[in-house]
């Protein structure tokens, strides 16, 4: 089991290398911009198609994908002229819808989506931690706003294959380094054995319930 387990962290990890290789390769070389394209649209097709699969069935995600299909067949042409645009949208538009859940977790009434996940860790919490927990949400929401301002800055004014440098090989990095600087924050402001690791905190996010 765990040797299995290790296997699919490693396909996982060739596969996102892999991709980020090919994407920046492709911003890198005007002759790869049909893979460009491609590599732009793909994730963003695959989990579109795959919730209208799990929301509305097997039937209307055919139709979809059908209508997509054909939509990319006929506008191609501009596609991979302007595929790094898509890719933009992509980045920008992750970024954007997860700043959005933990901003949203702060308005008057609603729990901060770390509070949420420290109280189902090791709940019930002191107001030492109650503090703690608020102020990390905010410095989640303060990090994905300073990615999509970098990541559209550098769009606008760098060169392409800077741009493509950091969204493929820095932007995703510098969210596991922004947990191991939490963490390493968490263990001087909180009292001994109130800390857990990212591998517990991801557990408990991924087992509850939106």
């Amino acid at each position: 089991m765990a040797s299995g387990r290790r296997l699919q962290l490693v396909a996982v990890a060739v596969f996102f290398i892999a991709y980020a290789l090919l994407s920046h390769y492709s911003n890198s070389h005007p002759q790869a911009r049909d893979l460009g394209a491609a590599l732009a649209l793909a994730p963003m097709l695959t989990i579109g198609l795959a919730l209208t699969w799990r929301w509305t069935g097997p039937l209307q995600a055919g139709l979809a994908a059908a209508v997509v299909a054909f939509l990319v067949h006929q506008y191609w042409p501009l596609l991979t002229r302007n595929f790094p645009i898509v890719s933009l949208v992509q980045e920008c538009g992750f970024y954007i819808i997860v700043a959005s859940g933990f901003a949203r977790s702060l308005l008057p009434g609603r729990v901060p989506l770390c509070t949420r996940l420290a109280d189902k860790i090791h709940g019930p919490l002191s107001a030492l931690e109650l503090r703690y927990t608020r102020a990390v949400t905010i410095a989640w929401v303060v990090f994905f706003v300073l990615s999509i301002a970098v990541t559209a800055l550098l769009f606008a004014f760098a060169p392409l294959r800077i741009w493509s440098l950091f969204v493929n090989f820095l932007s995703l990095p510098l969210i596991p380094l922004m947990f191991a600087a939490e963490y390493a924050v968490r263990r001087r402001v909180l009292p001994k054995g109130q800390t857990s690791g990212l591998i517990a905190t991801l557990r408990v996010y991924f087992a509850s319930p939106r």
